[in-house]
């Protein structure tokens, strides 16, 4: 076994934080060596637990995830952690601003843990080797995919296993936007400028409907869909039984999916 990769957990979910490090701790390639509610905390730890990554809340009191890593620019001394940042939808501008600062990669609330372990190995497994071909630092969130036909079926079969009738509209619309994310996570920040109406423009609709067509396949899955499944594959971050994704959230976890599938497995 190599050496631990050393975490520090920043969010001020406190049951976010205890779900993280039970989760985390379990694994045998990780160590968690600190949790902060806000980002003072977070600050501080950083810099005396010296860690190789940290999980960074976007939005936090007594200083924010920006703040934070205005801070780690600002001190050449520091060896710069990875950063993960955890970010939810209607803060775009705001992840407009963490990816100038330097985030090496997204997590969208709610998430999937196993993604986001997947995430940590392939954030840091450049530590010790000299060559960095999985996710660098100069092009946060924007990952290369792999064989594109296996994604064409990759998708199909997991959208039949969520409950997806092929016959709806939304279910065109959904595997086109899927496909589109894995391609281009920036899409994410710009669903309604840029997403629905790509897809429009492709089915020679409106983007409106594109978005109505999107809800109601997902509400159909949930109608009918397997509890089971659904829990698998959208994690532990989701009552599935209370709550449906929204469409953002939906596109979002199934494109991380995949691109996981096509890099890290």
């Amino acid at each position: 076994m190599g050496k631990k990769i050393k975490i520090i957990i920043a969010d001020d979910n406190r049951n976010l934080c205890q779900m993280l490090q039970n989760y985390l701790q379990d694994q045998e390639d990780l160590v968690i060596v600190g949790i902060a509610n806000n980002g003072l905390e977070a600050w501080e730890l950083m810099q005396t637990q010296e860690p190789d990554l940290i999980i960074l809340d976007l939005v936090m009191p007594n200083l924010d995830g920006l703040g934070v890593l205005e801070r780690i620019n600002t001190r050449s001394t520091m060896t710069r952690p990875k950063i993960i940042m955890l970010t939810a939808f209607g803060q775009e501008s705001l992840t407009h601003q963490a990816m100038m600062l330097g985030v090496d990669y997204f997590i969208l609330k709610p998430f999937d843990l196993e993604i986001l372990t997947k995430r940590i190995r392939a954030l840091t497994q450049d530590m010790s080797s000299s060559t960095s071909d999985q996710l660098s630092s100069a092009s946060p969130i924007v990952t290369t995919v792999g064989n594109g036909l296996n994604l064409n079926v990759e998708v199909t079969t997991m959208m039949h296993q969520i409950g997806i009738p092929a016959h709806v509209k939304g279910y065109q619309y959904i595997r086109d936007a899927i496909l589109m994310v894995v391609e281009d996570v920036s899409l994410l920040g710009a669903v309604t400028k840029e997403l629905y109406p790509g897809i429009a423009k492709k089915f020679d609709t409106a983007p409106s409907r594109v978005e109505r067509g999107i809800r109601h396949a997902i509400e159909l899955a949930w109608e009918r869909g397997h509890t089971d499944t659904l829990k698998r594959i959208f994690g532990y971050s989701m009552n599935i039984e209370r709550q449906k994704p929204t469409n953002s959230e939906f596109i979002a976890l199934l494109a991380d999916k995949l691109r996981v599938m096509s890099k890290v497995s």
